[in-house]
Protein backbone atom coordinates (compact mmCIF):
# COMPACT_ATOMS: atom_id res chain seq x y z
CA UNK A 1 0.00 0.00 0.00
CA UNK A 2 1.55 3.28 -0.87
CA UNK A 3 2.72 6.07 1.83
CA UNK A 4 0.36 9.10 1.99
CA UNK A 5 1.05 12.88 2.84
CA UNK A 6 -1.30 15.50 3.12
CA UNK A 7 -1.37 18.90 5.22
CA UNK A 8 -3.79 18.42 8.28
CA UNK A 9 -4.14 21.83 9.01
CA UNK A 10 -5.97 24.66 7.31
CA UNK A 11 -5.30 26.32 4.22
CA UNK A 12 -2.14 28.53 4.87
CA UNK A 13 -0.93 31.36 5.52
CA UNK A 14 -1.32 30.04 9.15
CA UNK A 15 1.63 30.44 12.37
CA UNK A 16 1.83 26.51 11.68
CA UNK A 17 1.19 23.82 9.15
CA UNK A 18 1.15 20.20 9.98
CA UNK A 19 2.05 18.04 7.10
CA UNK A 20 1.10 14.09 8.22
CA UNK A 21 2.92 11.03 6.55
CA UNK A 22 1.10 7.24 6.81
CA UNK A 23 2.23 4.39 5.96
CA UNK A 24 5.28 1.86 5.61
CA UNK A 25 7.84 4.46 4.17
CA UNK A 26 6.69 6.90 6.54
CA UNK A 27 9.94 6.96 8.18
CA UNK A 28 12.43 6.73 5.42
CA UNK A 29 10.63 9.98 4.15
CA UNK A 30 10.89 12.00 6.39
CA UNK A 31 14.20 10.63 7.69
CA UNK A 32 14.88 11.46 3.81
CA UNK A 33 14.15 15.17 4.84
CA UNK A 34 14.92 15.51 8.48
CA UNK A 35 18.29 13.71 8.98
CA UNK A 36 18.05 11.70 12.03
CA UNK A 37 14.47 11.05 13.40
CA UNK A 38 13.80 11.88 17.26
CA UNK A 39 13.15 9.23 19.27
CA UNK A 40 9.35 8.19 19.22
CA UNK A 41 7.10 10.28 20.37
CA UNK A 42 9.16 12.90 21.03
CA UNK A 43 9.24 17.05 19.57
CA UNK A 44 12.46 17.78 18.14
CA UNK A 45 13.30 20.55 16.02
CA UNK A 46 15.17 19.56 12.83
CA UNK A 47 16.17 21.13 9.50
CA UNK A 48 14.40 19.90 6.54
CA UNK A 49 16.12 19.47 2.81
CA UNK A 50 15.24 18.79 -0.31
CA UNK A 51 16.96 15.83 -2.42
CA UNK A 52 19.76 18.78 -3.73
CA UNK A 53 20.15 19.79 -0.16
CA UNK A 54 18.32 23.36 -0.02
CA UNK A 55 17.37 24.32 3.39
CA UNK A 56 13.21 24.07 3.12
CA UNK A 57 12.40 25.12 7.06
CA UNK A 58 13.14 24.28 10.74
CA UNK A 59 10.12 22.63 11.99
CA UNK A 60 9.62 20.23 14.67
CA UNK A 61 9.25 16.34 13.83
CA UNK A 62 7.04 13.73 15.91
CA UNK A 63 7.36 9.96 14.71
CA UNK A 64 4.91 7.42 15.45
CA UNK A 65 5.55 4.03 15.14
CA UNK A 66 2.59 2.07 14.04
CA UNK A 67 0.08 0.05 14.66
CA UNK A 68 -0.62 2.27 17.83
CA UNK A 69 -0.79 5.08 15.85
CA UNK A 70 -4.11 7.33 14.50
CA UNK A 71 -4.32 5.00 11.18
CA UNK A 72 -2.63 1.91 12.87
CA UNK A 73 0.82 2.64 10.36
CA UNK A 74 3.76 4.33 11.29
CA UNK A 75 3.39 8.14 11.03
CA UNK A 76 5.21 11.14 10.98
CA UNK A 77 3.99 14.87 11.55
CA UNK A 78 6.18 17.87 10.56
CA UNK A 79 5.35 20.87 12.14
CA UNK A 80 6.26 23.51 9.63
CA UNK A 81 6.12 27.35 9.43
CA UNK A 82 2.46 28.07 7.84
CA UNK A 83 3.66 30.12 4.58
CA UNK A 84 2.28 28.77 1.47
CA UNK A 85 5.96 28.78 -0.11
CA UNK A 86 6.62 26.77 3.06
CA UNK A 87 3.90 23.95 2.80
CA UNK A 88 4.75 23.61 -1.01
CA UNK A 89 7.99 23.26 -0.71
CA UNK A 90 7.66 20.82 1.72
CA UNK A 91 5.08 18.46 -0.80
CA UNK A 92 7.14 18.88 -3.43
CA UNK A 93 9.92 17.51 -1.65
CA UNK A 94 7.69 14.67 -0.95
CA UNK A 95 6.13 13.87 -3.98
CA UNK A 96 9.38 13.25 -5.60
CA UNK A 97 10.18 10.80 -3.19
CA UNK A 98 9.04 7.65 -4.27
CA UNK A 99 6.56 5.19 -3.35
CA UNK A 100 4.71 8.54 -2.08
CA UNK A 101 1.45 9.93 -3.18
CA UNK A 102 -1.01 13.13 -1.84
CA UNK A 103 -3.79 11.15 0.14
CA UNK A 104 -7.21 11.36 -0.90
CA UNK A 105 -9.97 13.26 0.94
CA UNK A 106 -10.82 10.94 4.27
CA UNK A 107 -7.80 8.79 3.56
CA UNK A 108 -6.11 8.75 6.91
CA UNK A 109 -9.66 8.18 8.49
CA UNK A 110 -10.01 5.41 5.95
CA UNK A 111 -6.83 3.77 7.08
CA UNK A 112 -7.45 3.62 10.46
CA UNK A 113 -10.74 1.81 9.78
CA UNK A 114 -9.32 -0.37 7.85
CA UNK A 115 -6.51 -1.05 10.51
CA UNK A 116 -9.34 -1.09 13.53
CA UNK A 117 -8.01 1.34 14.97
CA UNK A 118 -12.01 2.88 14.60
CA UNK A 119 -14.95 1.87 13.24
CA UNK A 120 -17.59 3.12 10.93
CA UNK A 121 -19.68 4.54 13.29
CA UNK A 122 -16.93 6.41 15.04
CA UNK A 123 -15.81 7.88 11.94
CA UNK A 124 -19.21 9.07 11.15
CA UNK A 125 -19.26 10.85 13.91
CA UNK A 126 -15.53 12.40 13.55
CA UNK A 127 -17.01 13.52 9.95
CA UNK A 128 -19.79 15.38 11.35
CA UNK A 129 -17.78 16.57 14.24
CA UNK A 130 -15.64 18.36 11.39
CA UNK A 131 -18.30 20.42 10.22
CA UNK A 132 -20.36 21.07 13.56
CA UNK A 133 -21.32 24.72 14.15
CA UNK A 134 -23.15 24.94 17.14
CA UNK A 135 -22.54 23.20 20.35
CA UNK A 136 -25.28 20.85 20.46
CA UNK A 137 -23.44 19.43 16.67
CA UNK A 138 -20.50 19.31 18.50
CA UNK A 139 -21.84 17.15 21.48
CA UNK A 140 -23.44 15.13 19.06
CA UNK A 141 -21.02 14.70 17.04
CA UNK A 142 -18.30 14.13 19.95
CA UNK A 143 -20.20 11.75 21.62
CA UNK A 144 -20.25 9.52 18.19
CA UNK A 145 -17.07 9.84 17.37
CA UNK A 146 -15.63 8.47 21.25
CA UNK A 147 -17.42 5.45 20.38
CA UNK A 148 -20.94 6.24 22.22
CA UNK A 149 -22.98 4.28 19.71
CA UNK A 150 -20.48 1.96 19.27
CA UNK A 151 -20.19 0.70 23.05
CA UNK A 152 -24.19 0.37 22.86
CA UNK A 153 -24.21 -1.57 19.31
CA UNK A 154 -21.14 -4.24 21.10
CA UNK A 155 -23.48 -4.21 23.86
CA UNK A 156 -26.19 -5.64 22.17
CA UNK A 157 -24.52 -8.01 19.95
CA UNK A 158 -22.48 -9.66 22.63
CA UNK A 159 -25.94 -10.37 24.41
CA UNK A 160 -27.59 -11.53 21.03
CA UNK A 161 -24.23 -13.59 20.46
CA UNK A 162 -25.04 -15.27 23.80
CA UNK A 163 -28.20 -16.12 23.07
CA UNK A 164 -27.50 -17.69 19.93
CA UNK A 165 -24.65 -19.65 20.92
CA UNK A 166 -27.02 -21.20 23.98
CA UNK A 167 -29.64 -22.03 21.14
CA UNK A 168 -26.88 -23.24 18.30
CA UNK A 169 -25.51 -25.72 21.27
CA UNK A 170 -28.77 -26.88 21.83
CA UNK A 171 -29.38 -27.60 17.92
CA UNK A 172 -26.10 -29.39 18.05
CA UNK A 173 -28.04 -32.22 19.94
CA UNK A 174 -31.76 -31.98 18.17
CA UNK A 175 -31.29 -34.77 16.83
CA UNK A 176 -31.38 -36.90 20.71
CA UNK A 177 -34.09 -33.81 21.94
CA UNK A 178 -36.05 -31.29 21.22
CA UNK A 179 -34.57 -27.51 22.17
CA UNK A 180 -35.75 -27.37 26.06
CA UNK A 181 -39.16 -25.56 26.27
CA UNK A 182 -38.01 -23.35 29.44
CA UNK A 183 -35.21 -22.39 27.43
CA UNK A 184 -36.58 -21.03 23.91
CA UNK A 185 -38.81 -18.57 26.88
CA UNK A 186 -35.67 -17.56 28.44
CA UNK A 187 -33.86 -16.74 24.90
CA UNK A 188 -37.03 -15.11 23.69
CA UNK A 189 -37.36 -12.80 26.77
CA UNK A 190 -33.61 -11.53 26.80
CA UNK A 191 -34.28 -10.99 22.68
CA UNK A 192 -37.27 -8.97 23.32
CA UNK A 193 -35.30 -7.25 26.30
CA UNK A 194 -32.93 -6.35 23.99
CA UNK A 195 -35.07 -5.37 20.95
CA UNK A 196 -36.90 -2.90 23.75
CA UNK A 197 -33.52 -1.11 24.16
CA UNK A 198 -32.74 -0.68 20.49
CA UNK A 199 -36.95 0.28 19.76
CA UNK A 200 -35.77 2.86 22.67
CA UNK A 201 -33.08 4.08 20.76
CA UNK A 202 -34.93 4.45 17.41
CA UNK A 203 -37.77 6.78 19.48
CA UNK A 204 -34.93 9.32 19.69
CA UNK A 205 -35.32 12.17 17.01
CA UNK A 206 -31.76 11.00 14.26
CA UNK A 207 -29.04 13.17 14.13
CA UNK A 208 -29.61 14.64 10.28
CA UNK A 209 -31.93 17.65 11.69
CA UNK A 210 -29.26 18.52 14.18
CA UNK A 211 -26.08 17.86 11.52
CA UNK A 212 -28.52 19.91 8.36
CA UNK A 213 -30.85 22.06 10.14
CA UNK A 214 -34.29 22.29 11.27
CA UNK A 215 -36.39 23.72 8.25
CA UNK A 216 -38.46 26.86 8.78
CA UNK A 217 -40.39 27.31 5.69
CA UNK A 218 -41.92 30.87 5.73
CA UNK A 219 -45.38 30.48 3.56
CA UNK A 220 -48.55 32.41 2.30
CA UNK A 221 -50.10 34.72 -0.26
CA UNK A 222 -48.16 37.04 -1.91
CA UNK A 223 -47.11 40.75 -0.40
CA UNK A 224 -48.13 38.91 3.14
CA UNK A 225 -44.29 40.15 4.72
CA UNK A 226 -42.60 37.18 4.17
CA UNK A 227 -39.53 38.49 2.66
CA UNK A 228 -39.18 41.00 5.50
CA UNK A 229 -39.92 38.57 8.37
CA UNK A 230 -37.04 36.63 6.97
CA UNK A 231 -34.72 39.46 6.79
CA UNK A 232 -35.78 40.06 10.75
CA UNK A 233 -35.16 36.83 11.86
CA UNK A 234 -31.86 36.67 10.22
CA UNK A 235 -31.15 40.17 11.44
CA UNK A 236 -29.53 40.67 7.69
CA UNK A 237 -30.94 41.66 4.11
CA UNK A 238 -30.90 38.39 2.98
CA UNK A 239 -34.70 38.69 0.64
CA UNK A 240 -35.20 41.36 -1.30
CA UNK A 241 -38.60 43.16 -0.27
CA UNK A 242 -40.62 45.13 -2.20
CA UNK A 243 -44.22 46.20 -2.46
CA UNK A 244 -44.97 44.76 -5.54
CA UNK A 245 -46.37 41.24 -4.99
CA UNK A 246 -44.84 38.19 -6.85
CA UNK A 247 -41.11 39.59 -6.20
CA UNK A 248 -40.30 36.46 -5.16
CA UNK A 249 -39.85 34.25 -7.26
CA UNK A 250 -37.57 31.48 -5.96
CA UNK A 251 -36.69 29.81 -2.57
CA UNK A 252 -33.96 31.90 -0.62
CA UNK A 253 -32.33 29.94 2.02
CA UNK A 254 -30.70 31.00 4.90
CA UNK A 255 -28.99 29.54 7.78
CA UNK A 256 -28.75 30.81 11.28
CA UNK A 257 -28.38 28.97 14.87
CA UNK A 258 -30.17 29.91 17.56
CA UNK A 259 -29.63 28.90 21.14
CA UNK A 260 -27.33 26.28 19.58
CA UNK A 261 -30.03 24.62 17.43
CA UNK A 262 -29.08 25.21 13.70
CA UNK A 263 -31.96 26.17 10.99
CA UNK A 264 -32.82 26.42 7.46
CA UNK A 265 -34.96 29.67 6.99
CA UNK A 266 -36.61 29.35 3.37
CA UNK A 267 -38.35 32.09 1.52
CA UNK A 268 -41.17 30.97 -0.68
CA UNK A 269 -43.28 32.83 -3.26
CA UNK A 270 -46.25 33.74 -2.43
CA UNK A 271 -49.31 31.35 -3.06
CA UNK A 272 -52.14 31.80 -4.86
CA UNK A 273 -54.57 29.80 -6.94
CA UNK A 274 -53.90 31.35 -10.43
CA UNK A 275 -51.33 33.09 -12.78
CA UNK A 276 -50.78 33.68 -16.21
CA UNK A 277 -46.79 34.24 -15.47
CA UNK A 278 -44.79 30.95 -15.64
CA UNK A 279 -42.32 31.79 -13.85
CA UNK A 280 -44.37 32.68 -11.09
CA UNK A 281 -46.21 29.06 -11.10
CA UNK A 282 -42.22 27.96 -11.19
CA UNK A 283 -42.03 29.46 -7.79
CA UNK A 284 -45.05 28.49 -6.77
CA UNK A 285 -44.69 24.66 -7.28
CA UNK A 286 -41.18 24.88 -5.64
CA UNK A 287 -43.02 27.07 -2.72
CA UNK A 288 -45.53 24.04 -2.15
CA UNK A 289 -42.04 21.39 -2.43
CA UNK A 290 -41.12 23.20 0.55
CA UNK A 291 -44.09 23.26 3.09
CA UNK A 292 -43.94 19.30 2.30
CA UNK A 293 -40.00 19.06 3.38
CA UNK A 294 -40.54 21.30 6.00
CA UNK A 295 -40.82 20.87 9.76
CA UNK A 296 -41.66 23.80 10.78
CA UNK A 297 -43.83 26.03 8.75
CA UNK A 298 -44.38 30.18 9.60
CA UNK A 299 -48.00 30.85 7.73
CA UNK A 300 -48.39 33.80 6.94
CA UNK A 301 -51.95 35.46 6.09
CA UNK A 302 -54.89 36.46 7.56
CA UNK A 303 -56.75 33.33 6.20
CA UNK A 304 -56.24 30.00 8.22
CA UNK A 305 -53.42 27.84 6.92
CA UNK A 306 -54.25 24.54 5.42
CA UNK A 307 -52.67 22.41 7.64
CA UNK A 308 -53.48 23.13 11.88
CA UNK A 309 -49.71 22.27 12.49
CA UNK A 310 -48.79 25.14 10.75
CA UNK A 311 -47.78 28.40 12.78
CA UNK A 312 -50.20 30.90 11.99
CA UNK A 313 -49.08 34.37 12.01
CA UNK A 314 -50.48 38.06 12.37
CA UNK A 315 -47.90 39.70 10.49
CA UNK A 316 -47.13 43.00 9.60
CA UNK A 317 -49.33 43.94 13.04
CA UNK A 318 -47.27 47.84 12.86
CA UNK A 319 -49.47 48.78 9.50
CA UNK A 320 -52.49 50.94 9.99
CA UNK A 321 -55.68 49.29 11.11
CA UNK A 322 -53.96 45.65 11.95
CA UNK A 323 -52.53 46.36 15.15
CA UNK A 324 -52.48 42.80 17.39
CA UNK A 325 -54.58 40.27 16.29
CA UNK A 326 -55.51 36.84 18.44
CA UNK A 327 -58.64 35.90 17.98
CA UNK A 328 -57.06 33.20 15.38
CA UNK A 329 -53.19 33.35 14.88
CA UNK A 330 -50.94 31.89 17.08
CA UNK A 331 -49.65 35.39 17.51
CA UNK A 332 -48.58 38.88 16.02
CA UNK A 333 -45.73 40.01 14.65
CA UNK A 334 -43.97 42.68 12.97
CA UNK A 335 -40.73 43.23 11.75
CA UNK A 336 -40.20 46.31 13.26
CA UNK A 337 -41.11 44.95 16.92
CA UNK A 338 -37.70 43.59 18.08
CA UNK A 339 -39.99 41.95 21.26
CA UNK A 340 -42.58 40.00 18.89
CA UNK A 341 -39.74 38.73 16.18
CA UNK A 342 -37.77 37.21 19.63
CA UNK A 343 -41.48 36.12 20.70
CA UNK A 344 -41.65 34.27 17.43
CA UNK A 345 -37.85 32.71 17.54
CA UNK A 346 -39.01 31.66 21.39
CA UNK A 347 -41.59 29.58 19.62
CA UNK A 348 -39.52 28.24 16.89
CA UNK A 349 -36.88 26.95 18.85
CA UNK A 350 -39.00 25.55 21.75
CA UNK A 351 -40.78 23.74 18.15
CA UNK A 352 -37.87 22.67 17.10
CA UNK A 353 -36.08 21.25 20.25
CA UNK A 354 -38.72 18.28 20.60
CA UNK A 355 -37.04 17.43 16.80
CA UNK A 356 -33.44 17.13 17.58
CA UNK A 357 -31.74 14.86 19.94
CA UNK A 358 -31.35 16.23 23.80
CA UNK A 359 -27.59 16.61 25.02
CA UNK A 360 -26.71 13.10 26.22
CA UNK A 361 -29.18 11.76 23.52
CA UNK A 362 -28.19 8.72 21.82
CA UNK A 363 -28.39 9.93 17.99
CA UNK A 364 -28.38 7.79 15.26
CA UNK A 365 -28.15 8.81 11.83
CA UNK A 366 -30.57 7.70 8.82
CA UNK A 367 -28.30 4.83 7.95
CA UNK A 368 -28.18 3.74 11.35
CA UNK A 369 -31.34 3.96 12.28
CA UNK A 370 -32.18 1.82 8.87
CA UNK A 371 -30.02 -1.13 10.31
CA UNK A 372 -30.90 -0.86 13.58
CA UNK A 373 -34.79 -0.95 12.45
CA UNK A 374 -33.85 -4.07 10.40
CA UNK A 375 -32.70 -5.53 13.90
CA UNK A 376 -35.66 -5.30 16.07
CA UNK A 377 -37.41 -6.23 12.62
CA UNK A 378 -35.19 -9.44 12.65
CA UNK A 379 -35.87 -10.18 16.18
CA UNK A 380 -39.97 -10.24 15.78
CA UNK A 381 -39.22 -13.78 14.89
CA UNK A 382 -38.10 -15.42 17.73
CA UNK A 383 -42.23 -15.53 18.78
CA UNK A 384 -42.39 -18.69 16.44
CA UNK A 385 -42.16 -22.20 17.84
CA UNK A 386 -39.56 -23.26 15.14
CA UNK A 387 -35.96 -23.14 17.23
CA UNK A 388 -34.24 -22.89 13.61
CA UNK A 389 -36.34 -19.77 13.00
CA UNK A 390 -35.49 -18.12 16.55
CA UNK A 391 -31.69 -19.07 15.69
CA UNK A 392 -32.00 -17.55 12.49
CA UNK A 393 -33.61 -14.57 13.58
CA UNK A 394 -30.70 -14.04 16.12
CA UNK A 395 -28.04 -14.14 13.43
CA UNK A 396 -30.24 -11.62 11.13
CA UNK A 397 -30.48 -9.51 14.04
CA UNK A 398 -26.73 -9.72 14.96
CA UNK A 399 -25.61 -8.72 11.11
CA UNK A 400 -27.68 -5.51 10.69
CA UNK A 401 -26.14 -4.42 13.68
CA UNK A 402 -22.59 -5.26 12.84
CA UNK A 403 -23.21 -2.92 9.40
CA UNK A 404 -23.83 -0.12 11.79
CA UNK A 405 -20.07 -0.34 12.78
CA UNK A 406 -19.28 -1.52 9.65
CA UNK A 407 -18.40 -5.24 10.12
CA UNK A 408 -20.02 -6.54 7.49
CA UNK A 409 -21.59 -4.98 4.39
CA UNK A 410 -20.56 -1.69 4.16
CA UNK A 411 -17.84 -1.11 1.32
CA UNK A 412 -20.26 0.48 -0.95
CA UNK A 413 -20.58 3.56 0.78
CA UNK A 414 -17.09 4.14 2.52
CA UNK A 415 -16.05 5.60 -0.47
CA UNK A 416 -19.36 8.41 -0.14
CA UNK A 417 -18.58 8.83 3.60
CA UNK A 418 -14.59 9.82 3.14
CA UNK A 419 -15.46 11.70 0.34
CA UNK A 420 -16.76 14.29 2.79
CA UNK A 421 -13.55 14.68 4.79
CA UNK A 422 -10.86 16.96 3.97
CA UNK A 423 -7.74 15.90 1.95
CA UNK A 424 -5.32 15.53 5.54
CA UNK A 425 -7.99 13.72 7.56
Amino acid sequence: MDTIYAPSTGAPPAAIAIIRISGSAALAAAQELAGELPAPREARVRTLRDSSGEHLDRALVLVFPGPATATGEDLVELHLHGGRAVVAAVEMALAIQPDLRRADPGEFTRRALANGRIDLAEAEGLGDLLTAETELQRRAALSMADGALSRRIASWRARLLGLAARIEGSLDFSDEADVPAALLDDIRQSARSVADDMTATLAAPTVERLRDGVRVVLAGPPNSGKSTLLNALVRREAAIVSPIAGTTRDRIEVSVARDGIPFVLTDTAGLRDATDDVIERIGIARADEAIEGADIVLWLSDDAPRDPAMVWLHARADLPGRGHFTAGPVMSVSALDDASVEVLWTLVTSRASSLIPKPGDLALNVRQANHCRDAVEALADIASLDELVVADALRRANVALAKITGHSGVETMLDTLFGKFCIGK
